[in-house]
């Protein structure tokens, strides 16, 4: 693992017996005590992720805002000071960059959050395509390390450790300079596991103190540490898009069902043209939720049949573990995406019966209010 990038975090996961596995070039777990087990904790209780490895690019100048509506679908302009914008990010023809979070920190100063394995052709792509605009733009990530606590107790535990009043930040807000366990953070209400849930954004130095103080005062309400194995399966459950799978530069925001973050009534940004036509002219595919009849487990890439002919195949597949059974997302025709419609996915050559199924699998816990 020596050539493999670590997270301020490495040692701590270690130590903990985290099987450490490359991802993107990083050194992180997949698992500590099991998948299962780790996954079940979120959804009752809660669960402990190291995300350091995501991007962070900051976007300054008076023309900030201006120069992130040019680069993404969703419209930042009614945005207000410490909001929260999901978006996809698009190429010209319409496929995805990348899908980020941007976050208001004031009128003209940003931050991109990005996905890591994007964070060097993102930060590329930024830097080309607002050099037009009068701002200044820097990759930050060597600066910033990420925690993420998700489940049901997560305020519980983190309100612990701070004497800021959590239930002030609404869902896809923030609220920087908040003091968690002695140390200065900015502090988020997102996730990525359909349960509520913070991200705390802090100096690599700190993070090790966070982190064993949130393990530590979560230990009365069960908290324990997540890897990435359980945020994929957590993620899948409620059918948020993972880029690379529902969302690549060949699968577009509309095929991906993002149609919502796509506004094209925008006077411009990169993709606009390509995905108006696209909505126009009609979709030929899109991402839809599938439910396997038998025994089995859908796994990414297996091919999607009707009839004996390919129509689509798995972007995203697992047993899971709430629902109890074998799901999948797959990019199909449109000819086989009503609700109900009966096909089969081919498992190491035997075709097993799935049928269309309404998304999200397992319904959202997030605190909107």
């Amino acid at each position: 693992m020596s050539e493999l990038r670590k997270t301020p975090l490495f040692e701590a996961h270690e130590s903990l017996g985290g099987k450490i596995i490359d991802f993107g070039g990083w050194a992180l777990p997949v698992q500590y005590s099991g998948i299962l087990d780790e996954h079940r904790a979120v959804r009752e209780r809660a669960g402990l992720f190291d995300v350091s490895h995501m991007g962070e690019i900051h976007i300054k100048g008076p023309q900030a805002q201006a120069a992130i509506d040019h680069l993404v679908t969703n419209d930042c302009s009614k945005a207000k000071i410490h909001q929260l914008v999901y978006s996809p990010m698009c190429y010209p023809d319409g496929g995805v960059v990348d899908d980020i979070l941007v976050y208001k920190l004031c009128e003209d100063d940003y931050w991109l959050v990005v996905n890591a394995a994007n964070t060097d052709k993102d930060f590329d792509w930024v830097k080309r395509n607002v050099s037009g605009y009068d701002v200044t733009v820097e990759n930050i990530s060597p600066q910033v390390a990420q925690i993420a606590i998700q489940g049901p107790a997560a305020q519980r535990i983190l309100q612990k450790t701070t004497p800021c009043d959590l239930s002030s930040i609404k869902f896809f807000w923030c609220l920087p300079d908040v003091e968690i366990a002695g140390r200065k953070a900015l502090v988020s209400r997102t996730g990525y596991t359909g349960e509520d849930g913070f991200e705390i954004y802090c100096r690599p130095e700190d993070a090790r103190h966070i982190w064993d103080t949130l393990l530590a005062e979560g230990k009365d309400e069960g908290i324990v540490p997540a890897g990435l194995g359980a945020r994929d399966t957590l993620r899948f459950e409620v059918a948020l898009p993972l880029y690379g799978h529902e969302l690549s530069p060949e699968i577009t925001p509309l095929e991906a069902g993002l149609g919502f973050f796509v506004k094209l009534k925008k006077p411009d940004f990169i993709g606009k043209d390509a995905l108006a036509a696209q909505k126009e002219k009609g979709l030929t595919r899109k991402i839809v939720g599938l439910e396997l009849m038998g025994r089995g487990v859908p796994r990414e890439g297996y091919a999607v049949m009707s009839d004996g002919k390919q129509v689509g195949y798995l972007t995203s597949g697992a047993f899971s573990p709430t629902m109890n059974k074998g799901l999948a997302l797959a990019l199909v025709t449109m000819e086989f995406t009503e609700i109900g419609t009966e096909l089969d996915i081919d498992i190491r050559g035997k075709a097993c019966p799935v049928k269309v199924v309404k998304t999200p699998f397992y319904q959202k816990s997030y605190r909107k209010e």
